[in-house]
């Protein structure tokens, strides 16, 4: 008699990290930032940095073609970065968090970079490691 979970499906799973890695960018994206700012409870300040990208990420991922390949780059990586980084900065400005000119740049940058990044990533290892 064995206690193992079942494994999930490859796609369940393909799903789940990617959701997990365009999480833990706006989550490291939040963090670097909220670095530069001496804060008695860390943690709130990342949350409260993240939630509004975070947010616009998940109404990228609410795209019935993100959903079915998260892993592309088009559409998908293109539509969570571009949620994040808008909605995000929407919801910014709406809640009167600051939209310094600099800090709109560097989150274009960085998060497009990581969330289309991790995919490049994952497609080059998916490649090699098809050659095996």
């Amino acid at each position: 008699m064995t206690t193992e979970a079942p494994a999930l499906p490859s796609r369940v799973r393909t799903t789940v990290l990617a959701l997990a890695g365009d999480v833990v960018v706006v989550l490291v994206f939040a963090a670097m930032g909220r670095g530069f700012h001496g804060e008695a409870n860390p943690v709130v300040g990342v949350l409260s940095t993240a939630w509004p990208f975070l947010v616009g990420a998940a109404a990228g991922w609410a795209l019935p073609t993100v959903r079915r390949r998260p892993t592309a780059l088009w559409p998908s990586g293109v539509s969570v970065w571009l949620g994040a980084y808008v909605i995000g900065m929407v919801l910014r400005a709406l809640t009167g968090q600051g939209l310094a000119v600099t800090f709109l740049i560097v989150a274009l940058c960085f998060l497009g970079l990581f969330i289309l990044g991790w995919r490049v990533l994952a497609r080059v290892l998916r490649r090699v490691a098809g050659r095996r």
